[in-house]
């Protein structure tokens, strides 16, 4: 089998492989308008362990010899601004070989980033991805400032403190995007949970103070909004086009998709019972042009 990209434009050598190391039967990187595979939650890689708590070796930039937590203090009150970003393109920097740079490593090509690697060693999958052109891997240590040069954004997954701050450092000192993964303090933006079903994607964050419950609002959330809601959501951008040149006001815009989603028949209803679901869909917004037609 040969995977498509995320959005289904070619075929992509990494998809594969991450297929193949996949345990889950309902993964299938190669249908149409996703990235299934990651979509299912099919990778098996577990975090690791929060690297900064009370009481274990400082690994931040305050070096307190022994960790106090103070370098966390605020967090939970911590405004984030939640964005998303779009790395097609853009170089991205993984520093750290081991089974975390390889999540963040497949969450980047997820995103269609151009992945560069700085590891002197690296997991077998890792190795695969380099040689099959996927990523481009620099077998060496970070060297410094100069290895963020052209990046968008870094994430260091090593378990050297002395590297993760320094590559925190130098990417401040850039005003780059940085995070040092289960480092709070040497991050400038955290990484939520993220429930993939194109187009749609939903973040979950707990502001870095558990990404067990994290995980697992991702699965429920994963079983509560399904493929009807990502069907819904392409079938109202087909029409986009019409509401922006047909109904003048933001109002009359937003009553029309409003009257939709939250109408009777319920749309998600008619997605779930069927085939037939997506016609049924297309009439009923086909109703509710016309029925603005005649307001006009």
């Amino acid at each position: 089998m040969r995977s498509r990209c995320p959005v289904g434009r070619a075929y992509i050598p990494w998809l594969d492989t991450l297929a193949k190391r996949s345990n889950n039967p309902h993964c299938d990187a190669s249908l149409p308008g996703g990235t299934q595979a990651l979509e299912a939650g099919c990778t098996t890689l577990e975090g690791m362990p929060a690297q900064a708590y009370a009481g274990k070796e400082c690994v931040c930039q305050l070096r307190r010899g022994i960790c106090d937590q103070s370098c966390v203090q605020g967090m939970l009150d911590t405004p984030f601004y939640i964005a998303c970003l779009k790395l097609t393109s853009r170089r991205c920097l993984v520093i750290g070989g081991g089974d975390i740079g390889l999540e963040k490593v497949e969450g980047l090509l997820a995103c269609d980033g151009q992945v560069t690697l700085i590891a002197p060693d690296a997991e077998p999958a890792l190795v695969e991805y380099a040689r099959e052109g996927s990523i481009h891997w620099e077998q060496r240590s970070y060297a410094g400032a100069t290895d963020l040069e052209g990046a968008f954004i870094a994430i260091a997954a090593t378990n050297d403190t002395d590297v993760n701050i320094s590559v925190y450092e130098d990417a401040e000192q850039r005003a780059m995007l940085v995070n040092v993964v289960d480092v709070p303090p040497l991050c400038n933006f955290i990484l939520p949970a993220i429930v993939r079903m194109s187009p749609l994607a939903i973040a979950i964050s707990t502001a870095g103070a558990s990404p067990a419950l994290a995980k697992r609002m991702k699965r429920e959330i994963e079983a509560q909004f399904g493929q009807p809601y990502a069907q819904l959501a392409v079938l109202l951008n087909e029409v986009r086009g019409w509401a922006k040149g047909t109904l003048a006001t933001y109002q009359e815009r937003k009553d029309f998709f409003e009257g939709i989603v939250n109408g009777n028949p319920d749309p998600i209803a008619l997605l779930r019972d069927g085939d037939d679901g997506e016609q049924a869909v297309r009439e009923l917004i086909t109703q509710a042009q016309d029925a603005h037609a005649l307001l006009l």
